[in-house]
């Protein structure tokens, strides 16, 4: 499916995803807080929540990304946007943990109709000049609202109860599915008034790498970002517990935690206007490291300016990562939206690997001091190694 696009239209674009962003980082980053205070979960059940959307998020992300690329972007979009919604709505009126947990799982599926569907609505058509910029901004403004909606978040629940994490995003999402119903009767009068010929297809990038490299690095991507969502998805779900080692409230956690977003956002504008690091091994590699050691000082951390020191090597970390799995998934993909669901599909298995592995380990080992963080800086620790090995098995066949 081929869209044609102008500036009116990827700024939609970018405004849904934007709104998006924010309203499921809300939900995710605080529902945590609200399993803690009103269900008694501790940090292996929240980490065993995390587990669970982590795995629905996989096989849905992957599913969406062909949907979408069947039926349509903007169908993808309607049935994304009226499933969260649905969910939250009813998820507002359970007063259950499992009630809450089966509404979560259903808006992480219709969110899954979100992600590679904007992935392909703004990269798709792009030359090789076009690809890097249309990335970088999607990039950006994913993670500017993300990381919002992290500092803010505990604001908005101290002030008006946990009920805000339902009726908020139920808000923006309604918002969000009208525009959608507008971008689409836009396109649909704008293809049906056009007489022109079909735009010719972007130029090949002569300086582009050599098809065997490029399919190493995408699968190198593919490899480091489910790994960088390992540490993501274990330290969120353990804010909570954080939170209280530190004696902070939902407010001063947002503030004091969230550190590690706005750093990602700045790398990400790093990343956006500086080429240099495109097929460069030594990059992702670096950044890989970084986040092993600096996942273990976040959790671990003995005060406050060990933590904050330790979130700003996180983001750059995890920036890094995350910015080549998505952009050498759309340059070396024509079929856009499929490829943005195994983008999103491999994202989702970090989120569940990380949260599984340390629910586990607190429940095979309670007493022992950091179990979870051990467990975890192990696995990460295996896919360095599997990260090496794919790099030198792609040079010895090049």
């Amino acid at each position: 499916m081929t869209i044609k696009k102008g500036r009116r239209f990827k700024a939609a674009c970018f405004t849904l995803e934007g709104v998006g962003s924010f309203s499921v980082s809300f939900y995710f980053y605080y529902v945590y807080f609200l399993m803690r205070d009103h269900f008694g979960f501790d940090g292996k059940h929240n980490l065993a929540f995390a587990a669970l959307i982590g795995l629905i998020y996989v096989f849905s992300a992957w599913q969406a990304g062909r949907f979408a690329h069947r039926c349509g972007y903007f169908t993808a979009l309607k049935v994304g946007f009226l499933m969260m919604i649905l969910s939250l709505a009813v998820g507002a009126q359970l007063g259950s943990a499992s009630g809450i947990v089966l509404a979560s799982a259903f808006f992480t599926v219709g969110q899954c109709f979100l992600w590679p569907t904007i992935e392909a609505l703004v990269s798709e058509g792009e030359d090789a000049e076009g690809l890097p910029r249309a990335v970088g901004t999607y990039n950006v403004v994913w993670a500017s609202t993300n990381a919002l909606g992290l500092f803010v978040g505990g604001t908005l629940v101290e002030t008006f109860g946990f009920g805000v994490l339902f009726y908020l995003p139920i808000a923006l999402l309604l918002t969000q599915l009208a525009l959608t119903l507008w971008l689409e009767r836009h396109v649909q009068g704008q293809a049906a008034a056009s007489n022109q010929p079909p735009a010719p297809a972007p130029s090949p990038d002569p300086n582009r790498p050599s098809p065997a490299k490029a399919r190493a690095f995408l699968w190198m991507a593919w490899l480091a970002n489910p790994f960088a969502y390992i540490a993501i998805n274990t330290f969120v779900p353990l804010l909570p517990s954080l939170a209280a080692r530190f004696q902070l409230t939902p407010m001063q956690a947002g503030f004091v935690c969230s550190l590690w977003g706005f750093v990602r956002l700045a790398t990400f504008f790093g990343l956006w206007f500086w080429n240099g690091w495109h097929y460069r091994f030594r990059w992702l590699v670096t950044a890989y490291a970084a986040l092993i050691i600096v996942f273990i000082l976040i959790l671990t951390a003995p005060n406050l300016a060990v933590l904050l020191a330790a979130q700003v090597f996180f983001g750059i970390a995890i920036g890094l990562i995350y910015y080549s799995s998505l952009f050498y998934s759309m340059d070396a993909s024509e079929t856009k939206s499929e490829h943005g669901g195994i983008h999103e599909a491999a994202l989702g298995a970090g989120n569940f690997a990380g949260p599984a592995v340390g629910a586990v380990s607190l429940q095979f080992f309670p007493n022992v001091a950091y179990s979870s963080v051990m467990a975890v800086s192990g696995l990460l620790s295996l896919g360095f190694v599997a990260l090496l090995a794919i790099q030198w098995y792609s040079r010895s066949r090049r």
